[in-house]
């Protein structure tokens, strides 16, 4: 690193005492300025790179501006005009993020040109509008990330705002360069100060009150949210009789449609709690806030053009201040859509009826809800050895929390006034609502493919799965019938398993006696031979994998038959694996699951078995019989390979030896030890036949697995859950249909899961 001035200067000092004799005391008066030049030179490097971090403060700001654009995008894309925050929430990842956003107004340094002022301002203003956009997801944090996420969203806006008001009181130049601008009057009277300095403190000061009124908002919001998710499990508990009362039964698809609208519109609504946040009266607020920040940023910016044009920036951002102003400015206008949205959202629903106006202008009502957490707290009671100290800490408690509650009140009070301002515009300008309110959410009177009906009638049958509280149920029965239109959207998403349906339709015998034939053949003639292999818990999987092992390595039949059953299998075996992955949850059979997707990979990507090569000459050259006994011999010469070396039951050549040692055996004692007259066509026939009984068998569980789906226990993974049984029941609706159009076996609902339990059903 060279220091071009402080050498230059060096030099010329020197030329000066040759050429002039200066006196010492006069080069060493010269030199004292040295200090200063090298400090500045230093100062000024270190400052080159600032353009780059204001470049990143741009890029921070593009992270959380495209993650409300996602956000918004996806609200318009479900019709949930509420936007909830699936994107773009507090969380650790943009708790991180928003800081580097933010470091304009953190920075104690001075901004002197007024681009740099304006983009300042900017950044406080794009705070305000993310703030906005936070607080529905704050309704969708358990309580210990709840309070850590708050805090350190606490830590960020307090300290934000300490920093402007101590540049606002000492006058660094954040929010103006009065001292600045004196003395250019001073040296340059012509020079024309572009920035009133009261009108950015005036602008700096409403930020910043604004961002703790946010603020408040926000804290105000939790209490009520804590209330809710309990309410939330409690109603949760009551739901799950329903489950109780059909998990272990044969469902028709009618039935699970109607269990999972049912569930879907409990997601949309209730369960879902940012539909509830949605209706807060501070959330309303916050919408309100944010237009008032856009107007203020608009305004600010259209004095400002000139100065963008004409490049007043004198920082040591440089040019990267108005990339930064541009970006945050777009942030501003985008992050009021969602807010302003929310605030409409419940109100545009309501029918504009005298009663509903009044009960609108009832402001000073303060509903339980938002104090019952600040009550709870206040009657919990604390035990402390000493009794002295016991009192007056339990009376400071109470003083504590009692100004808290009267707090709350006053801050829902002002939310419900500030309300007031959409509710007077809304009744403005209804007319342009009702047209709004018609093309976002009108939707077709028929009935759709599924049997799903949009009429307001027939959604009130799904208000007993509604969790909203009553005042807001008019909203829910003006948007069911959106949410029964994405229901079928959802349920539809997924591709139709043709070839599985197919392959059912036309190879499963009545009653899948095929089940029956593979778990319980003739134990009395070989009683001795199975009780030696049996050894592990039956695995549908793996039984179909087997099967299919041996049938595409019969010879003589036309490949389109092997490929149309190996794309039938593909196919079935995706629901096989859910329906094992489900219900059969030890250890063991998740053990023996893993092994059939390894052999599974092995036989349809590399037509091998264990290592054997299948349709290969040895194999090609034999009779459908001799096939079925080579794969008999060769798994019975791996299975004592493997037990004489000390292989156990969870070695996966082990188990997949004994399985196919076990099916050849089925297969010959099938035939009656006359497997060498077997017809290749009619072995394959009967081998599709199997593997059909035994998938469908399987997927008799289909039913029991999408219920199951609707009732996961956790409250932020339960609508992807629900999503994920809707889509399911889409993709497996001719599935569920054509297997219950078939005899099935009377069993014990429990037994259903478990391939060993058919075999000694009728």
């Amino acid at each position: 690193m060279g220091y071009n001035s402080t050498k230059d200067f060096l030099k010329l000092v020197d030329g000066l005492a040759d050429e002039c004799q200066l006196t010492k005391d006069k080069v060493n008066s010269l030199l004292g300025y040295v200090k200063s030049i090298y400090q500045s030179e230093v100062e000024s490097r270190y400052n080159a790179t600032m353009f780059w971090i204001g470049m990143y403060i741009a890029l921070a700001s593009v992270v959380c501006i495209l993650a409300m654009v996602a956000d918004l995008l996806h609200g318009f894309h479900t019709r949930k005009l509420w936007f909830p925050c699936k994107y773009f929430r507090l969380n650790s990842a943009f708790l991180s993020v928003i800081p580097i956003a933010m470091k304009l107004p953190m920075d104690l340094g001075g901004l002197p040109g007024d681009v740099d002022q304006v983009t300042k301002l900017g950044s406080m203003a794009f705070m305000c509008t993310m703030m906005a956009n936070l607080l529905p997801c704050l309704a969708t944090m358990e309580s210990n990330d709840l309070f850590s996420n708050i805090t350190a969203l606490f830590i960020l806006v307090i300290t934000l705002v300490v920093n402007v008001c101590i540049q606002i009181q000492i006058q660094t130049g954040v929010v103006s360069y009065q001292e600045a601008a004196q003395m250019l009057k001073v040296v340059l009277p012509n020079y024309e100060v572009k920035i009133s300095k009261h009108r950015n403190t005036t602008l700096a000061t409403i930020y910043v009150t604004l961002l703790l009124v946010l603020l408040m908002l926000h804290l105000s919001s939790s209490l009520p949210t804590l209330k809710l998710r309990k309410d939330i499990k409690n109603y949760l508990q009551r739901h799950e009789k329903d489950t109780r009362s059909i998990a272990n039964k044969l469902l028709t698809f009618e039935q699970l449609q109607k269990h999972v609208t049912r569930y879907l519109v409990m997601e949309e609504t209730g369960i879902f709690p940012q539909v509830i946040t949605t209706c807060y009266c501070t959330t309303s607020a916050s919408g309100v806030i944010c237009v008032l920040v856009t107007i203020l940023h608009a305004i600010t910016m259209s004095s400002t053009v000139k100065a963008i044009f004409t490049n007043d920036y004198d920082s040591d951002y440089g040019w990267s201040t108005i990339v930064i102003l541009i970006v945050q400015s777009i942030g501003v206008v985008i992050g009021t859509i969602a807010p302003l949205s929310r605030c409409f959202a419940t109100l545009s629903f309501k029918v504009m009826s005298f009663e509903i106006i009044s009960k609108h202008f009832k402001v000073f009502e303060v509903e339980s809800y938002w104090t019952e957490k600040l009550h709870e707290w206040k009657r919990a009671k604390i035990y402390i050895p000493s009794p002295i100290l016991n009192a007056v800490i339990m009376t400071l408690k109470k003083l504590i929390l009692i100004f808290c509650i009267k707090f709350q009140e006053g801050v829902v009070v002002v939310c419900n006034i500030i309300a007031l301002i959409p509710f007077i515009f809304m009744i403005c300008f209804s007319p342009c609502f009702r047209c709004w309110k018609r093309s976002m959410f009108t939707t077709s009177s028929e009935e759709w493919t599924l049997g799903w009906t949009v009429n307001l009638e027939r959604t009130r049958d799904l208000l007993p799965y509604v969790a909203l509280r009553e005042d807001k149920i008019e909203l829910i029965l003006r948007t069911l019938k959106g949410l029964l239109k994405s229901l079928e959207l959802l349920v539809w998403r997924g591709g139709e398993p043709i070839n599985l349906v197919r392959l059912i339709k036309h190879k499963a015998t009545d009653g899948f006696h095929g089940v029956k034939k593979f778990v319980h053949t003739d134990h009395h003639r070989i009683p001795s031979l199975l009780s030696e292999v049996h050894e592990y818990p039956d695995c549908w999987s793996l039984a179909v994998v087997t099967l299919t092992t041996i049938a595409v390595s019969l010879p003589g039949i036309e490949k389109n038959e092997v490929e149309r059953l190996l794309r039938s299998v593909r196919e079935g075996l995706v629901y096989v694996t859910l329906v094992e992955k489900s219900l059969n949850v030890t250890d063991e059979y998740k053990s023996i699951q893993k092994v059939a997707e390894i052999l599974w990979t092995e036989v349809d990507v590399y037509r091998k078995w264990l290592g054997h090569k299948l349709q290969v000459p040895v194999i090609e050259n034999k009779t459908a019989g001799q096939i079925v006994e080579w794969f008999s011999d060769t798994a019975n010469t791996i299975y004592q390979v493997v037990e004489s070396n000390g292989g156990g039951n969870e070695d996966s050549i082990h188990i997949c030896a004994k399985s196919m040692y076990r099916i050849t055996k089925t297969i010959l004692l099938s035939y009656n030890e006359n497997i060498e007259k077997a017809n290749p066509e009619e072995l394959f026939d009967n081998l599709s036949s199997m593997i059909a009984d035994i998938i469908a068998a399987c997927l008799t569980n289909i039913p029991q697995v999408i219920v199951m789906k609707c009732h996961t226990s956790a409250i932020e993974k339960r609508k992807a859950s629900v999503n994920d049984a809707a889509r399911l029941l889409g993709e497996t609706k001719r599935i569920i249909e054509t297997i219950q159009r078939y005899h099935i076996p009377h069993m014990s609902p429990y037994d259903f899961p478990f391939l060993d339990k058919w075999g000694y059903n009728p």
